[in-house]
């Protein structure tokens, strides 16, 4: 099912929304230069993405799918796109070390702050469930970015890229989708597991990750890339994963919750090694020039995951929500 459209955040995003709705869509002035990291541009990019996922229920007429590839609307999601893309370049060292990077990803420090070291050690139930309405944003659409990369790529990198993907998908069996999984735990823990519920509750961080998935799926000049933030997901989910069932456990969650996370502690383990030696290695012998795209994917994903990580430890260290409308009964006292 369709979820809802969400409330504007700015004037790019009421201008997106009110054309969905039926307006005439009528850019605002300084569109192209508004702040690369807010609400605004994040939400108007995410709504215009979401055309290509399921849409929206409350779009009139023509219907969604037909405003998926309307030229104006394309128009301005490519300046947006131009512009988050050119902040995320800016932000990053960049550079052709895949090696390097990978190494740097799989050297965890086990003593390292973030999110799953909070959860895991002292964070209470009402933050454990912001997480996973935060995360929802993507995991109800677990692996469907990287899908579109599929049809780009060629040999033994697109074979062992479907390999990873068919695994995502349950290996067949709807009710092992990773999705449905993360469904099941939402459900699991008293939270709407809708598709798209919490979007007017998701914050900008959350959405620009989602953002750049969306947006290197849907770019063949960004399939590296795409396969870069691929391997950031697929080599660090483990042990991050095992945190979060330890976390569970402590809180005395539901079997559906350590489910899901435990499902991606023995996955992840197993498509760490298929995304280096099977994706990674194939890809850049057979085009070296993709090396600077896979970096730059990698680190593109490693900061959008700082800045999240920063964004909520920030809020849970003030004891208030992190999430744009705080979840009912998700708050302490």
């Amino acid at each position: 099912m369709s979820p809802a459209l969400p409330t504007p955040r700015g004037p790019v995003s009421a201008a997106v929304l009110a054309f969905l709705r039926g307006a005439a869509l009528e850019v605002p002035e300084g569109a192209a230069s508004c702040d690369p990291w807010g609400e605004d541009l994040q939400l108007a990019l995410y709504v215009c993405y979401e055309l290509h996922y399921r849409g929206f229920a409350d779009v009139v007429e023509p219907a969604d799918h037909e405003l998926e590839w309307h030229p104006d609307l394309l128009a301005l999601r490519s300046a947006l796109e131009r512009r988050f893309l050119a902040a995320l370049r800016a932000a990053v060292p960049g550079g052709e070390d895949v090696a390097g990077e990978i190494a740097a990803l799989v050297a965890e420090n086990p003593g390292e702050g973030g999110v799953s070291h909070h959860l895991r050690r002292r964070g209470e139930l009402w933050q454990f469930r912001e997480y996973i309405a935060l995360r929802s944003a993507y995991h109800l659409k677990e692996a469907d970015p990287q899908a579109w990369v599929i049809p780009r790529l060629e040999g033994a990198a697109k074979a062992a890229l479907v390999s990873v993907e068919h695994d995502e998908y349950g290996a067949g069996r709807g009710e092992r989708m990773h999705a449905q999984l993360f469904a099941d735990m939402m459900r699991d823990l008293d939270l709407h597991d809708d598709y798209g519920h919490y979007l007017d509750h998701t914050p900008a961080p959350v959405l620009a990750e989602v953002n750049f998935m969306s947006m290197a799926g849907l770019h063949r000049s960004l399939r590296g890339a795409l396969v870069g933030q691929f391997a950031v997901v697929e080599l660090t989910s483990s042990p991050g994963s095992a945190r979060l069932v330890a976390a569970a456990q402590r809180l005395g969650c539901g079997p559906a919750t350590v489910e899901f996370y435990s499902e991606h502690v023995e996955a992840d383990a197993v498509h760490e090694q298929v995304v280096r030696t099977g994706i990674i290695a194939p890809l850049i012998a057979a085009d070296p020039g993709m090396a600077a795209d896979v970096v730059f994917g990698i680190q593109a994903a490693n900061l959008l995951d700082d800045r999240l990580g920063a964004h909520v430890m920030q809020a849970w260290a003030q004891d208030r929500s992190v999430l744009v409308r705080p979840l009912e009964g998700a708050l302490p006292r």
